[in-house]
């Protein structure tokens, strides 16, 4: 027999990856999906919150920036630790750590939250742990698939975070049944315990290995070389290297509009529904209702940026994007809440794989630092930001106002785009990432 290793097949539309690719997929699908959990806690007992502290909406805003700015420090840090301490595998260690994190500081904001002042303090780990562990786990689950299928693996991965919006609605509406928000920080972390399990006992070497063995011998292309690598150099070399890719730099701008514009909107959906006279409960249950469908677009798009491009996939989900701000004006009961929630879903969350998809094969040795830097920046900075500018500007205009400049936001992700290249050869484009 041949030791010759197979031809690449054509890249099929039907995805093909080893059992263990497959299993790893469904286990960092689940960490996102708690990733987002822990992550949409606050927005959704926000007006309980206000109420018990007496808060108006621009000091509800300051809530969620000491939340992000825990999530820059997360977001940066573990994103760097999960390259220095190494790719593939290793990741799984960082990510555990950035989990354990968020559950602690659950449990603590259950038990000392009494004043405004501890309250604040507290979403400081809630904010490191949300932050650090979504590059790291971005960046593991694109080591365990073969590259021709990239975006498909992001984007089945990243559906953890429109399931986990919609059942953070359902969780908090169950617990709001018998308990009071406290109870919310202290239980629904927990979840995510048998998830920290499985992840350390699927992410070996062993098992990683068998991954690639498996793709070398049916003729696909390993994520990196090795199983795992350490960059040499001083400990600033991940964030050289990727910092002087141009995508790195232009994707942070892009997704900064777009986390402005989500996280504006998600802060007061709640407060806004409540304000239409319906039920907390039900409120809080209608604002994750965008997950019910945010699957389906980040598996559509993420696995169509695989065959027609990056850019391609990502102008029309910009567009996407601002026509579901404008639709969000003519929310005014649960019925109409349904409508526009259940389609803003096709499109919320299906630019964030693309764009991380984008990213790594961009800069694939410095992945977790590259996405740490964007979700640290974009992120974290937009989040401190937005949530007391989208309080100011609804307390004085009012939520048209609110819509009308969030879609503007959107629109304006079509310069930093325009400045990305390509990183998906297709035969609609020849051009080579740089």
């Amino acid at each position: 027999m041949s030791d010759t290793p197979p031809a690449t097949p054509a890249r099929s539309w039907v995805p093909r990856a080893h059992p263990l690719s497959w299993a790893t997929l469904a286990v960092t699908t689940g960490a996102i999906l708690m990733t987002a959990v822990d992550g949409g806690i606050l927005p959704a007992v926000l007006p309980a919150i206000q109420d018990e502290f007496e808060l108006n909406n621009a000091q509800a805003g300051l809530v969620n920036s000491m939340f992000f700015g825990g999530l820059i420090v997360g977001a940066l840090l573990f994103g760097w630790l999960s390259d220095r301490i190494g790719t593939g595998y290793r990741r799984s260690w960082t990510w555990n750590v950035a989990m354990l994190i968020g559950i602690l500081g659950g449990a603590l904001t259950f038990g000392l939250a009494g004043s405004f002042a501890a309250f604040l303090l507290l979403r400081i780990p809630m904010g490191i742990s949300r932050g650090g562990s979504e590059p790291v786990n971005v960046a593991l689950v694109s080591e365990w698939w073969p590259k021709e299928y990239r975006g498909f693996a992001v984007g089945v991965h990243h559906t953890g975070f429109p399931l986990g919006q919609f059942l953070t609605g359902a969780l908090i509406a169950a617990v709001l049944g018998f308990a009071g928000w406290q109870e919310a920080f202290l239980l629904i972390p927990l979840l995510g315990i048998p998830i920290i399990a499985l992840q350390a006992f699927i992410g070996t070497r062993r098992n990683q290995q068998k991954v690639y063995d498996w793709i070398d011998a049916h003729g696909y292309t390993k994520p990196l070389p090795e199983l795992s690598t350490r960059p040499k150099g001083l400990g600033l070399a991940p964030v050289k290297d990727a910092l002087a890719s141009p995508n790195v730099r232009w994707s942070v701008v892009l997704i900064f509009l777009f986390l402005w514009a989500e996280t504006a909107a998600v802060t007061f959906l709640t407060g806004q529904l409540v304000d239409q006279g319906i039920d907390l409960g039900l409120a809080a249950l209608l604002a994750g209702a965008s997950g019910l469908t945010g699957w389906i677009g980040q598996v559509v798009w993420g696995a169509w940026s695989d065959h027609a491009g990056r850019k391609f996939a990502i102008r029309f989900l910009v567009i996407g994007w601002a026509a579901s701000m404008l639709a969000m004006v003519f929310i005014t009961s649960p019925a109409s809440a349904w409508i526009v929630l259940l389609a803003w879903g096709l499109f919320r969350n299906a630019p964030f794989p693309v764009v991380y998809a984008l990213l790594i094969d961009s800069v694939p040795r410095a992945a977790g630092t590259a996405m740490g830097i964007m979700i640290g920046i974009a992120l974290g900075v937009s989040g401190v930001l937005a949530g007391p500018v989208a309080g100011w500007i609804i307390d004085a205009g009012g939520f048209t106002v609110h819509y009308v400049v969030l879609a503007v936001i959107c629109l304006l992700g079509l310069l930093p785009l325009a400045r990305m290249t390509e990183t998906v050869t297709t035969t609609a484009t020849a051009e080579v990432p740089k």
